[in-house]
């Protein structure tokens, strides 16, 4: 019955990886870019009884796996490391503040969904991995 919207797969994923690739290239903007913030987000990464080190990882993680999601190239690396931070702000800090509310875990888990969506989908036809022989876009 639905069967016509499966020509439209490939404007849905190019869709999620540029809603998702914003979302974190801003977040990793505002850990990394005003002065000061990126030193003080590894103090609250080390605070959270985590080595210091992983808030350079995540920081990063955010503003170039955001980057690379946009572009669509190395789509299923930067996709995996969405995933993976998502993962633990969901453990180490959201989950204690129930699902909803400003701290809560939805919007953390929703991020982590559409990586998950782009890792097991693949970046699409729209995408630069899809012409230059990376990932599965071409299906």
């Amino acid at each position: 019955m639905f069967a016509w919207l499966d020509r439209f797969q490939p404007l849905g994923l190019l869709i999620t990886r540029l809603v998702l690739g914003a979302i974190m290239l801003v977040h990793g903007w505002h850990k990394i870019f005003p002065r000061g913030s990126l030193y003080n987000f590894t103090q609250s990464v080390g605070h959270l009884g985590l080595p210091s080190w992983l808030g350079y990882v995540a920081a990063f993680t955010e503003f170039f796996g955001g980057a690379l999601l946009i572009i669509g190239l190395l789509v299923p690396i930067a996709a995996l490391g969405i995933a993976i931070d998502m993962a633990v702000a969901i453990i180490k800090v959201h989950l204690h503040h129930g699902l909803t509310g400003s701290q809560g875990f939805e919007l953390p888990l929703s991020l982590f969904a559409l990586a998950l969506l782009i890792l097991f989908s693949g970046p699409g036809y729209l995408a630069v991995d899809s012409h230059v022989g990376i990932g599965r876009g071409r299906r």
